[in-house]
């Protein structure tokens, strides 16, 4: 009030004064009665305009008092009535005052003494975090958000339960559209007659339209092997948790009428644009058929992907006409080219050596200087025996160059192909993909989320089993001017027997097919038997892992190594091979510590577990039978207890479907 007394408009006053005062006194020097006049007439307003500022101030004064009476009983009302939870904490973080209103909130006749984190667990992390000052949280089935205001110590609580209600409701009801693809109806209803087509027709279409009506969903049969499904994200959340159960109901009822039909499901969520939903679901169902079908992707506009199914082996659809589509189109890639490079992943095995032996071929096939790219320092084992007969045949030993080379010879028209691999972390290095504008991948391995960008072409065959068999039939439609020599054919023989572990897991009948065209061409299996040859120390080094075995659950072995010694990736991958021909065992695991500082695990399994899903929840892959991960862990402790959450997850929610 003191600082309103002191009010700018008394100073104009008290200027009219002095200059009044001031002009009547040199009126009455010079006239008196003029004067007197004059000083009367100022007196009487000078004397209305203090009264009449005196009466505004009076009054100015009083509404102030009552509004700051009224503002302090209106701040007294809000902070003990509105519906806003107050609370006041020490250091300690104790309750030292609370509002009514929280009381009601907790339903407590009083909260002073008790610790804030008694409320809540949640609020521990609100008060602990530099950055964070806001959450919502649980309080008796109601959400609050919650207010930490740090330097005053006060927790501010807003009842926001409608509103996630709201938000929940409008998520639960957008749109998520599915594309499902019968996998192999082309293969099977190909030598049928019209009435058998239509008969598989109808039972497809009923399995699917019972599903769809169990759940809610409008489907529609788009194409012969081709449905379109418009559902919502409740919906999308049901079928998650039952694992897509749809999976296993179209392939055991078709197999019960001799059909053995499989379904392939691409999911596109997460956007509120038609357009982009579309998008997503069918790049999800391309991602899942170059997984090998018979699974579920579903992908978000942020690249998020989840995936179900994936349980069976997949069914080798491959056809020779496909491949020599492929091996047409490579050729022409390679003749536009000026050299090609060729390179398989980190640590390569037979597989990647041989195939890459057998790309190279190709580009000699053609009169294009072709080059495998190698890091000379990471072959070990076979690989090293491999590359000294290759050595000594000089001819062939000069091909192979060190990615610097590679980096240093490239030009605008070289072409890069990357075998038995597709992810751009793995590969020899990542240097080339960015340097050429044509790229190929050729890779038996099941399509993963982490894919090399922008590819020219693509030959993806999960049905395969090693990249070499892949590289080996492309090679039948290539020119025959350029016979494949003895090492050569041996080489891609010896990636064929690596990856089939000689012919007992995942052979298929082009497998031999493929084996027989290198035989013609002199592949040696005496030589590929050498090659394959391991030392005492190894053997020895094996059967220590191997004594380690314990079963996590029935039919499941784990092996582990050392806390404090290294192994070689490839002496993890045969242990892990050697475990699955023990009795008793379906799947086996082996975790060991690798050069890298990482810890690496090796997974195989004879078809009734899924090792791919398992390695996948790690943040591997690999095949349904085949498959591995590293993981950036201290102790094998840890990620032997990781491995064991992932195995009961994955095994016990199979079961539960």
């Amino acid at each position: 009030m003191d600082t309103y007394r002191k009010r700018q408009i008394r100073h104009p006053l008290m200027y009219l004064t002095m200059i009044g005062l001031l002009g009547a006194i040199l009126l009455t020097i010079w006239n008196i009665w003029f004067g007197l006049a004059y000083a009367i007439v100022t007196s009487i307003g000078l004397v209305y305009a203090w009264k009449i500022e005196k009466i505004t101030f009076s009054q100015t004064e009083k509404h102030i008092e009552s509004l700051s009476f009224r503002m302090k009983k209106v701040g007294s009302e809000a902070l003990l009535e509105m519906p806003i939870g107050i609370l006041l904490v020490n250091d300690k973080f104790v309750i030292e005052w609370a509002n009514p209103y929280m009381s009601e909130i907790i339903e407590e006749d009083s909260l002073i003494g008790l610790e804030i984190f008694d409320l809540s667990d949640e609020i521990y992390s609100l008060t602990k975090s530099e950055e964070k000052r806001e959450q919502t949280i649980t309080i008796n089935d109601h959400k609050y958000k919650v207010v930490y205001k740090q330097e005053e110590k006060l927790l501010y609580f807003f009842d926001v339960t409608e509103q996630v209600k709201i938000e929940s409701k409008y998520f639960a009801d957008r749109t998520v559209l599915a594309i499902l693809f019968i996998d192999n109806y082309d293969e099977i209803t190909q030598g049928m007659d019209d009435q058998s087509r239509s008969l598989t027709n109808t039972v497809v279409t009923s399995i699917i339209n019972e599903w769809a009506f169990e759940h809610g969903i409008f489907a529609r049969r788009i194409s012969s092997d081709r449905f379109l499904a418009v559902l919502n994200e409740s919906i999308l959340g049901d079928l998650e948790k039952k694992k897509f159960s749809i999976l296993d109901d179209i392939r055991e009822k078709t197999a019960q009428k001799n059909l053995s039909l499989t379904l392939s499901i691409g999911v596109g969520a997460g956007s509120s644009s038609l357009i982009k939903l579309g998008e997503l679901a069918q790049s999800s169902l391309d991602l899942v058929l170059g997984r090998g079908g018979d699974q579920v992707a579903i992908k978000q506009p942020s690249g998020k992907l989840k995936f179900y199914g994936g349980k069976t082996n997949p069914v080798e659809k491959r056809t020779r006409v496909r491949a020599r589509v492929i091996s047409h189109a490579l050729q022409d890639l390679i003749i536009e080219s000026d050299q090609v490079f060729i390179m398989g992943h980190k640590n390569p095995d037979m597989d990647a050596i041989g195939a890459a032996i057998g790309v190279r071929k190709m580009a000699q096939k053609n009169k294009v200087n072709g080059y495998v790219v190698v890091n000379f320092d990471e072959l070990n084992g076979s690989v090293n025996r491999l590359m000294n007969e290759i050595e000594e045949n000089t001819d062939l030993y000069r091909y192979f160059i060190s990615p610097e080379e590679a980096l240093s010879t490239m030009t605008e028209k070289s072409l890069v192909i990357v075998v038995d691999t597709h992810k751009p972390s793995l590969v020899m290095d990542a240097r080339l993909l960015k340097r050429s504008d044509k790229v190929v991948v050729i890779d038996h391995h099941r399509r993963g989320e982490e894919f090399i960008q922008n590819p020219t072409l693509v030959y993806m065959e999960p049905y395969a089993s090693s990249t070499a068999e892949l590289v080996t039939e492309i090679l039948e439609y290539q020119p025959e001017d350029e016979k494949l020599t003895k090492l050569e054919a041996t080489s891609l023989l010896s990636g064929i027997i690596v990856d089939t572990k000689s012919f007992t897991l995942r052979t298929g009948a082009r497998t031999f097919e493929a084996a027989s065209y290198l035989r013609t061409y002199g592949a040696d299996t005496i030589l590929v038997q050498q090659l394959l040859k391991e030392d005492i120390d190894t053997y020895i080094e094996r059967s220590k892992l191997i004594q380690t075995v314990k079963f996590v659950y029935p039919g499941i072995a784990v092996a582990r190594g050392e806390n404090d010694k290294n192994y070689d990736s490839v002496l993890i991958a045969q242990t892990a091979d050697i475990l699955l021909t023990m009795k008793d065992v379906t799947a086996s695991f082996v975790i060991a510590h690798r050069p890298d500082g990482l810890v690496g695990i090796s997974a195989r399994s004879l078809g009734d577990i899924n090792v791919q899903v398992i390695m996948e929840n790690l943040g591997g892959g690999g095949h349904l039978t085949n498959a591995a991960c590293q993981i950036d862990v201290e102790t094998i402790e840890e990620a032997v207890s990781r491995l064991t959450k992932a195995i009961l997850e994955t095994v016990e929610g199979s079961n539960g479907e």
